[in-house]
Parts: C-alpha cells; sequence; structure tokens
C-alpha cells in the first residue's frame, strides 16, 4: 500500500516536471534558454516517472532490470544530447537573448575566458 503511494507520487510529479517543461518551451524565447528547460524537465521527469515504474513492479525481475538501465541511459544521455543540440546551434550561428546592459564583446574580453 505505501509502495503504491509512493510510486504513484513519483509518477504524478513526473508528469508535472514534464508538463512545465513543455510550458517553458512555449514560452521561453531563445533556443539557448528553451534547451535548458527542456533537458532539465526530460531528464528529472523522466528519472520521476521510471522510478514511479520501479516501485510498481513489485519486486526484483527482469522487468526492474529494463527500467534500471532506462534510467541510467536518460540520466546519462540526456545531458550529453542537450550539450550537442546546444554546440550546434551556436556553431550555426544563432545568438542568445540576453538582458538589457550585457554584452557581448566585454564578456569574452574577460581575463580568462576562451573562445569555444
Amino acid at each position: 500500500m505505501i509502495l503504491d503511494v509512493l510510486s504513484w507520487i513519483f509518477l504524478l510529479l513526473g508528469g508535472a516536471f514534464v508538463i512545465i517543461g513543455a510550458i517553458g518551451m512555449l514560452r521561453l524565447p531563445d533556443v539557448f534558454s528553451r534547451s535548458h528547460a527542456a533537458g532539465m524537465v526530460d531528464t528529472f521527469g523522466a528519472g520521476m516517472i521510471v522510478l514511479g515504474l520501479m516501485l510498481q513492479t513489485g519486486g526484483i525481475n527482469l522487468i526492474l532490470f529494463k527500467l534500471v538501465l532506462i534510467l541510467f541511459f536518460i540520466f546519462f544521455t540526456s545531458p550529453a544530447a542537450n550539450y550537442a543540440l546546444v554546440r550546434a546551434a551556436l556553431a550555426d550561428g544563432a545568438k542568445p537573448i540576453l538582458k538589457e546592459g550585457v554584452d557581448l564583446q566585454s564578456s569574452e574580453k574577460e581575463e580568462g575566458a576562451k573562445p569555444l
């Protein structure tokens, strides 16, 4: 009973994270902000959903093993894919939308700043 309630809490929280990420994708201004929202929410939301499903399996079995593999796959590939997507957008010439008063040229001239 407790595991069932806990699993549903994880499933609902994961679904809420995914919905919040979808709203963020629609509302944020540029590709960099959108990819940040999508990458963070994708990892945490899918992770919580998989944890909820792991608690639903009811013991150690092949399904639990497959869910553990899916969880590790999500946690290791999602940040790398997000990084590659942002690097490709930057290489293609996409510029981030900055707040007023922020100058990219002055930040590049700071000591220790290196070009990509």
